[in-house]
């Protein structure tokens, strides 16, 4: 979005919540790409900022949050009920949440956690685990498993079931009983294939991972050179706890 053109939606926006017109708003906002939503919040007053950001919906509101710049974030999730802050992390990717949450104060952190799933907070106290600036430290918990002897039909069932709350689903990892890495399979690839071929038969075998502790810059050498979107992160016993994506690296 343009500059002029971001100062006049500003200007609509905040004429529409000076008017508490907030059906219109919610209405406006739904309509928008959520970068350029953010960025416009960037340049409001923080209780105009917060007011905004109330009447998203809930998929909505944690897709703007992700891109807004840390002081935004830290204002906003702590004007929040603690319920309504612990949905915003639950609804967050969990490197997200991780990053969030390292910036803000002990006491803080305990209670929005305490709000969250069960499984949310598992998953940031795995990733706070690593030391900084690792690949560990920057993955994302959430990708798109499979097993070598499911069919192409069941893969697919799979990522319908597991795609909403993954990171990319462009790529689907292949792991055996003991969740250790042995092959990749493209999305493109199954839509592609037979319902019953098997993931094993069309998986590729050979597969570039890094690990936990590699340094992130070293990681996005990697990313440079094979032209990577997604990249697979192992542990010591190669068994896979996580992905590195693009967005990621551009970071870095």
């Amino acid at each position: 979005m343009a500059v002029n053109e971001e100062r006049n939606v500003l200007a609509e926006i905040e004429d529409l919540m000076n008017q508490k017109q907030y059906s219109a708003l919610r209405s406006k906002a739904e309509a928008m790409n959520e970068a350029d939503i953010a960025a416009i919040m960037e340049d409001m007053e923080d209780e105009n900022m917060l007011k905004l950001f109330r009447i998203f919906p809930k998929d909505m509101a944690s897709d703007v949050f992700a891109m807004l710049e840390p002081d935004s974030q830290q204002y906003i999730i702590t004007k929040l009920s603690e319920k309504e802050a612990g949905i915003i992390i639950d609804n967050l990717q969990s490197d997200d949440a991780v990053d969030l949450l390292e910036e803000m104060p002990a006491n803080v952190v305990k209670k929005i956690l305490e709000n969250a799933r069960p499984d949310t907070r598992k998953d940031i106290n795995h990733l706070l685990q690593y030391p900084d600036d690792s690949a560990g430290s920057v993955m994302t918990v959430e990708f798109i498993d499979l097993k070598e002897d499911m069919s192409v039909e069941e893969a697919i069932q799979r990522v319908r079931k597991l795609g909403v709350d993954s990171e990319t689903i462009n790529t689907c990892y292949v792991l055996d009983a003991k969740r250790k890495l042995i092959g990749a399979v493209a999305l493109r690839t199954l839509l592609l294939k037979k319902a019953d071929d098997r993931i094993g038969a069309i998986m590729h075998g050979s597969v570039i991972s890094c690990r936990t502790h590699d340094d992130e810059e070293l990681v996005a050498q990697m990313f440079q050179k094979y032209d990577f979107n997604a990249m697979p992160v192992v542990d010591a016993e190669n068994r896979m706890v996580g992905i590195i994506t693009v967005d990621d690296v551009i970071d870095i």
